[in-house]
């Protein structure tokens, strides 16, 4: 049984997009009224990594699997075998992985039979079989073994073929102008053909009559197919695409001439990561014989994770939304006019407090986490499975306290994702699946800049070895914008649960608490850099990784300086800025969060030296703006963070100090009050602070401008 899904109801809904491209309901299999009767769309689902593309498709496969013939492909995962001829390619190596799904059995209807494409895929895989090497035939063949099941169901037929192919090849005539490839196909096509193929399924064959060069001759079709293959490049494409087109024409007959009306709804295809190579290879024959006026009836479904990928070109969008009752698709006059792209969009609060409460059914998580999460993940369905999960199996004493269990302690936690795997920690799945294959001590690294130049220098301080000037960082960035992740201009690694996620690693990778080494050697090297006299001076960011680093007496003493200049918005993007920083909280920490006692004064008289606090030295009015900001500082810095789950008390302690300070300021006491309406709302509607306050201007760092951002990273450190 597939993962439960959630917001998915535009595709999987009895009037449906699946239901409405295959004929079929999903659930229960009722007959369903075609949207696009003669000329169904190719539906292509796109969305970054970790927004259910797969799933969706796996959903599909399992829904339909009884009721129609349907297959599944994974066009990042098609390998070689052990020891492939020379007639393997992805492709060649796709095509039998699809048509021995498609003929398992459905309800009231008999296996499909691929005739077509098993003459073309045994004259394509003898191009290679000499008298010499049996043993070469004779594995090809029985790699082939269960999509030539589909022609004959006899176990061994295989078996006999080769010595009699390579008998009538040795019997023939050499001619030097023909290719040996040719001749070898033609000897294996008749052999075959008589050994196998029944009187009727001969005819099969005179379909490569309309191959190229071939005359209407279905035998010599298939050897000019093997040829062009042998010989490769633009050639080789052409023999794949037909090879391709085979496997829909098998189709087709499956459910049209004597099968008409045997047969219900539309066989299914499925192409998980179609955007790379071996994805549009076996998608564009189809477009393009589509285009051209061929119909086929077959309902394709694929996957891509570059929403701009060029193979979308002319592509008809719709978000999931839009598709619930009807996909509103006319072909253009492009090729590529002949997809249906449809973006998956992120799940709700609704949709992730449904699975919050799937895994929670008594309802033992705090109230506010799940809302916690849809900020951290922006209702990224993975990482809100994941976390829901997590939370459900979580132990943790006291969990009806607040701040006992909240986002970024999930993180750290284990599940176990299927029986017989051992348990996982959730950040590093997380991580697994969000970054397959990528180096993640890199990542994390360049994780905590900024901007590319912080990353560079970075990159230059802390990566010796494997970054000269700073490359590696630019590296990075391509390979970023190449998986769809979105890069700066606030953060380096802007999505801000991959930038939590990295941050996580980059605190606990070393495994040295309480010192963290790598965490602050990072941090430091950052602030170092946007200190005075260092490569990027800038005083918000220097603040911000002091806070990274837990040292908050520089951060309220600047605001509290600062606090009477005439640019009060621009005081107030300072310090909604440096309060982003990541907070630095210890591993397994369950109790309430240290910042909270904090924003709400309540730290114990005299815990802290005046050398931490800033107080040495002020005079009384001095002292009591530096208590109240250090207060609005923690406030802030926690109601921001991520990781963490908005506390009602603090919220009002921090609308109370925005207002007690629009009483101080002598010009800017508006936009202070403003500040004290607005900020609170942004945090309980789960924004980030908005810049001036009330707007819909998210802000950039240190300022009052303009830049959208969906939430700050962070770290459960």
């Amino acid at each position: 049984m597939e993962r439960e899904l959630y917001g998915r109801e535009a595709i999987f809904g009895n009037d449906g997009l699946a239901a409405r491209l295959t004929g079929l309901t999903p659930y229960g299999s009722a007959r369903v009224a075609y949207e696009h009767r003669d000329d169904p769309p190719v539906a292509v689902l796109t969305g970054g990594r970790g927004m259910g593309k797969t799933a969706a498709l796996k959903q599909l496969r399992h829904l339909y699997r009884e009721i129609t013939p349907v297959a599944l492909v994974d066009c990042e995962a098609v390998a070689p075998p052990a020891d492939p001829g020379p007639g393997w390619t992805p492709v060649t190596g796709a095509l039998p992985e699809l048509a021995t799904q498609l003929t398992a059995k459905v309800r009231a209807a008999r296996p499909v039979q691929f005739p077509r494409l098993s003459l073309g895929l045994v004259a394509v895989a003898s191009i290679s079989w000499t008298r010499e090497d049996e043993t070469r035939a004779q594995r090809d063949l029985q790699s082939l073994g269960p999509v030539l099941a589909t022609v004959d169901t006899r176990g061994d037929a295989a078996t006999g073929w080769v010595t009699k192919v390579l008998t009538k090849l040795a019997a023939s005539a050499f001619d030097s102008v023909v290719p040996l490839a040719g001749m070898v196909a033609e000897a294996t096509i008749e052999t075959v053909l008589e050994e196998t193929f029944s009187r009727f399924q001969r005819r099969s064959a005179d379909w490569y009559g309309s191959y190229p060069h071939a005359g209407g001759n279905g035998r010599i079709g298939l050897r000019q197919l093997a040829v062009d293959f042998e010989r490769g490049g633009d050639l080789r494409r052409r023999a794949e695409d037909h090879l391709v087109l085979a496997l829909v024409a098998d189709l087709v007959r499956a459910y049209g001439g004597l099968a008409r009306g045997a047969r219900r709804g539309r066989p299914v295809l499925l192409l998980d990561n179609a955007h790379t190579l071996l994805g549009r290879q076996l998608v564009e024959p189809v477009l393009r014989q589509r285009a051209s006026g061929v119909r086929d009836q077959i309902a394709l479904f694929a996957s891509s994770r570059a929403r701009d990928h060029e193979g979308l070109s002319h592509a008809v969008r719709r978000r999931l939304p839009e598709v619930a009752h009807g996909s509103h698709w006319v072909r253009g006059s492009e090729v590529t006019s002949g997809i249906l792209a449809v973006e998956l969009t992120a799940l709700s609060p609704a949709h992730v407090q449904a699975a919050f409460d799937r895994h929670d059914p008594v309802g033992r998580t705090p109230a506010g986490l799940a809302r916690g999460v849809h900020r951290l993940t922006g209702g990224r369905p993975l990482g809100v499975a994941l976390l829901a999960q997590a939370a459900g199996e979580a132990l943790v004493p006291g969990a009806s306290q607040p701040g006992s269990l909240v986002p970024g302690a999930l993180l750290g936690r284990t599940v176990e994702l299927r029986e017989g795997r051992a348990p996982v920690r959730v950040a590093d799945e997380l991580l697994a699946q969000l970054l397959p294959g990528q180096q993640l001590d890199v990542l994390s690294v360049l994780a905590a800049s900024h901007s590319e130049d912080s990353a560079r220098l970075l990159a230059t301080a802390r990566l010796r070895g494997r970054s000269l000037d700073g490359d590696v960082a630019l590296q990075v960035r391509d390979m970023l914008r190449a998986q769809d992740w979105p890069v700066g201009p606030e953060y380096f690694v802007a999505d801000p649960l991959l930038r939590a996620l990295l941050l996580h690693r980059l605190r606990f990778q070393d495994d040295d608490h309480p010192y963290y080494a790598v965490w602050r050697a990072v941090h430091e090297t950052l602030r170092t850099a946007y200190a005075p006299g260092g490569r990027c001076p800038s005083v918000p960011h220097r603040l911000h990784q002091e806070l990274v680093l837990g040292r908050t007496r520089d951060c309220v003493t600047h605001l509290r300086e600062r606090f009477t200049d005439g640019d009060v918005t621009a005081w107030l993007g300072s310090l909604r800025f440096i309060a982003s920083a990541p907070y630095p909280r210890p591993p397994g920490h369950a109790g309430p969060d240290p910042r909270r006692a904090v924003a709400l004064g309540r730290e114990a008289a005299g815990s802290l030296p005046d050398g931490e606090t800033g107080l040495a030295g002020l005079g009384e009015r001095a002292v009591e703006l530096q208590l109240q900001l250090r207060r609005l500082l923690h406030a802030v810095w926690l109601l921001s963070d991520p990781l963490a789950v908005p506390d009602e008390e603090v919220i009002d302690k921090m609308a109370h100090e925005l207002r007690q300070l629009s009483g101080r300021h002598p010009t800017g006491n508006s936009v202070l009050w403003d500040a004290a309406t607005h900020w609170p709302r942004d945090i309980r509607a789960w924004r980030p602070l908005s810049m001036p306050p009330g707007s819909s201007d998210t802000g950039g760092p240190g300022t009052g401008g303009s830049g959208q951002r969906r939430g700050n990273g962070g770290s459960d450190a």
